[in-house]
């Protein structure tokens, strides 16, 4: 939900709202607080553990309050690196290993929005990998499957992970 809310504001400021930025240095501190020595980020600031999902909302959350070269960035994109790179966790792992966990799409989709926003190696790496995995995992039917949330879900995220260098997303636009 932190994610939505900060990219509300944001959005709100790229509209001409003014928006306070003490509102933006509270959100900023809420989502420090949530990331755990791993660089992984929590739930909650006051309890979790790790997940990569969550990890790439944090890091996501982080880039549009505005933040771009931090220690919380930097630990946040390692934990993703070490954790969700596309190829079942690392560079060069078994290709699809994760698709089925629990919130792929949703952390794909925070995940790739972080990796773009970084930019350099991050995006170079991460970018084609995310897209192989996509389009092989495609279904005969040109959907994908999320499992319990079904395939419209599941394929709404895979386009909208895939439209990523296009800038599609309104967050993006200007």
């Amino acid at each position: 939900v932190t994610i939505c809310e900060i990219m509300g504001l944001r959005s709100a400021r790229n509209a001409g709202i003014k928006v306070p930025k003490s509102t933006i240095d509270d959100a900023v501190r809420y989502v420090r607080e949530c990331q755990n020595p791993d660089g992984g980020f929590r739930y909650m600031r006051d309890s979790g553990g790790s997940l990569w999902p969550r990890t790439a909302a944090g890091v996501a959350s982080l880039y549009y309050a505005g933040v771009y070269e931090d220690e919380s960035i930097a630990r946040g994109l390692e934990y993703l690196r070490k954790n969700a790179f596309p190829r079942g966790g690392a560079p060069g792992g078994p290709m699809g290993a994760g698709f089925m966990q629990p919130h792929y799409f949703y952390g794909h989709y925070y995940a790739v929005q972080a990796m773009y926003l970084a930019g350099g190696e991050h995006w170079r790496a991460w970018w084609p990998a995310i897209r192989e995995e996509l389009l092989a995992r495609q279904g005969a039917d040109g959907s994908w499957s999320d499992g319990q949330n079904g395939n419209a879900y599941g394929t709404a995220m895979a386009l909208i992970v895939l439209q990523m260098p296009k800038r599609y997303l309104p967050i993006f636009q200007r």
